[in-house]
């Protein structure tokens, strides 16, 4: 059962247990001794007047107002006035009829005032529930906007990171490597990943782990013994229980093989992730070229910004990220509450 059709009934309940509460008062407020009647009035006027207030609460509430006070407001004052002069006459009729013993004098505030107010009451329930409708409505329409710029970017995601692998396969077929069948199985574990893991909300935090780790191993088919990688993974015991969004590490540790590995000095990459008490904790460190105009081509930091935009979307308040670009080093530290 969706969130919105339990409101509904919630309000549904609601609405009929006040107004059994109001046809049902003389029985409470009043005793048998009294004949359960409230200011000389019987308790069976009491519950038909109180079906007569339940036409004007609803009528206004449902049909007059919605139609009428939005565009057609010089119409609807009249049209209100005469709804509840209608229901005077109709108790009035009431009286009249069916229970002559009562003396209208005494009585005239139980049995006319009551309109007024459930007419008012009437109105600020109609305009309180548009209220809380436009705001439903407001959230709705930003959460399909989050949901449709994820999806956008999560899209995005994919071509960026196959470009990338797919370059490293034509090295690899260029130096007619017999490491490039290995690196093809790895690339199609990856996809496998990619394709029908990612479809969900979120993955366990050991799937992103398994794809990070398939994912360096790739780069060293690759990049072999010329570039210096150390990775030191550390989870504990409640890690397996974690979810986390998918492809949301990857991109840091792409954006150093992608810079660092063309260092000319004594390239290497550090990676350190630990995932302890429900904190996710991800430290990159990679040299590279930070003189202006060095960047490798065109498309360099679209990843990064990528990874940005998704983690003030998905966890807002959940996450400090920390990117140092000093003495030609490049450090992130990522923290992520997965709690």
């Amino acid at each position: 059962m969706t969130p919105l059709k339990t409101q509904q009934k919630w309000e549904i309940a609601i609405h009929i247990s006040i107004w059994t509460t109001i046809l049902l008062l003389p029985y409470f407020l009043s005793s048998a001794d009294a004949g359960y009647k409230i200011g000389g009035l019987p308790p069976a006027f009491f519950t038909m007047a109180g079906l007569i207030h339940a036409g004007i609460f609803y009528f206004n509430a449902f049909y007059l107002y919605p139609k009428l006070a939005r565009k057609w407001w010089w119409l609807y004052v009249p049209c209100a006035i005469a709804l509840i002069v209608v229901s005077f006459v109709l108790k009035y009729q009431l009286i009249a009829r069916l229970f002559p013993e009562v003396i209208l004098g005494n009585s005239a505030g139980f049995i006319f005032a009551p309109s007024v107010f459930v007419f008012a009451a009437s109105l600020v329930y109609r305009r309180v529930s548009d209220g809380i409708r436009k705001e439903r409505a407001r959230k709705e329409y930003e959460a399909q906007q989050v949901a449709a710029e994820l999806k956008l970017l999560r899209s995005q995601v994919n071509p960026h990171f196959l470009f990338n692998v797919l370059t490293n396969m034509v090295a690899l077929a260029r130096q007619k490597s017999d490491q490039l069948e290995g690196a093809l199985i790895r690339l199609a574990d990856l996809m496998r990943y990619m394709t029908y893991d990612t479809q969900a909300t979120q993955v366990t935090v050991r799937q992103e782990t398994d794809y990070l780790k398939s994912y360096i191993e790739l780069q060293k088919l690759r990049f072999s013994d010329t570039l210096r990688i150390e990775l030191d993974i550390q989870m504990d015991s409640n890690a397996a229980g974690l979810f986390i969004e998918p492809m949301i590490l990857v991109p840091f540790v792409e954006n150093a093989f992608k810079h660092g590995a063309s260092w000319t000095g004594e390239p290497y990459i550090l990676i350190d992730l630990k995932v302890a008490g429900g904190l996710l904790t991800l430290r990159v460190e990679n040299p590279h070229d930070s003189r202006p105009g060095s960047a490798k081509d065109d498309h360099s930091g679209i990843g990064l910004e990528n990874v940005r935009t998704r983690l003030k979307l998905i966890y807002p308040d959940q996450y400090s990220l920390g990117i140092d670009d000093r003495n030609n080093v490049f450090t992130v530290n990522l923290s992520l509450n997965l709690r």
